[in-house]
């Protein structure tokens, strides 16, 4: 896998990451804020996000696949690993690394509504609204993208490029 360009450096990074800590703080200030974070890609954004919320919070982990090996989604959701502890009355922000058809957090979305938590938003590090199938709007986005297929800060091309600290488009 190349790397044909860097689109978002460390430093952008590290400063929008603190600017929508600073903005989940003031948003969730009086309640019990509940993050649920989607494996493996939104790991490390989410690590880097919970040190910028300044509030007592909890974390669990989801997983699902759309893509398997491919750099297109499928279209299929598939559940890989559900949710430890049970969200009824919670005020739940779940952490995605990018959203791009829509497909996946759609599905997510009326998965986690079925289970009566307080309130639902979603919060993304990369949002790419030219690929959108279907109608969603993350609450909070870290940084809209064109339709690039990209690697780096947790994101992946067939289990490579987690590592990357910066946003780099994958070439072709």
């Amino acid at each position: 896998m190349e790397i044909s360009q860097i689109i978002i450096t460390e430093d952008e990074i590290r400063k929008r990451v603190a600017e929508l800590g600073a903005q989940i703080t003031e948003d969730y200030r009086d309640k019990d804020l509940f993050i649920i974070c989607i494996l493996k890609g939104a790991s490390i954004f989410m690590a880097d996000l919970i040190r910028q919320i300044k509030l007592p919070l909890e974390i669990d982990f989801m997983s699902l696949s759309s893509y398997g090996a491919s750099t297109k989604t499928s279209g299929v959701v598939r559940m890989l690993r559900d949710l430890d502890r049970e969200i009824a009355g919670k005020h739940i922000l779940v952490v995605e690394d990018i959203v791009d058809t829509g497909l996946t957090l759609s599905y997510l979305r009326e998965n986690l509504m079925v289970r009566k938590p307080a309130s639902l938003k979603i919060c993304t590090f990369l949002d790419k609204p030219s690929r959108r199938q279907v109608e969603l709007h993350p609450d909070y986005c870290g940084i809209e993208i064109e339709d690039y297929f990209v690697v780096g800060y947790g994101l992946d091309f067939n289990e490579k490029g987690r590592e990357l600290p910066y946003i780099g488009v994958v070439k072709q």
